[in-house]
């Protein structure tokens, strides 16, 4: 049975870092995308970044102002230790959310050889993870 379990959550000040990990048993992993997403109170689950199977690609969406995790957040796995990390620095309150990670390889990004942060490609999910930035 797929499982992904995220941990690495917590409270931090404004400019902090933090690193995520999501560990996966029961499926192959290597063979799957894995995407970062997280949800704020009142609002929608969003896509924060995704890699590829093999560790080659990641993506970034663009989001709305003062949410946009480019060039702030990065996301790599080993493989060998069935593990994504999400490594996020200088942290702002409007990072506030519950992070989830989850995987998936049917969608048309994955054929296409690049990974999906649409949270309708991916079916299996873990149970997040609280991140609170706060002074």
């Amino acid at each position: 049975q797929l499982q992904l379990v995220e941990s690495g959550g917590g409270l931090v000040r404004p400019g902090g870092s933090l690193r995520l990990s999501c560990t996966a048993s029961g499926f192959n992993f290597d063979l799957y995308n894995i995407g970062w997403f997280r949800q704020a109170p009142g609002k929608e689950r969003e896509g924060v970044g995704c890699i590829t199977n093999s560790g080659d690609d990641t993506n970034f969406p663009n989001s709305e102002k003062g949410r946009s995790v480019k060039g702030r957040f990065t996301i790599s796995r080993d493989n060998a230790k069935n593990t994504v990390y999400l490594q996020m620095s200088t942290l702002q309150p409007e990072d506030t959310a519950i992070y989830y990670c989850a995987a998936e390889r049917g969608s048309d990004m994955y054929y296409l050889g690049t990974c999906s942060t649409r949270t309708l490609d991916y079916k299996d999910w873990g149970q997040g993870t609280q991140v609170t930035v706060s002074s």
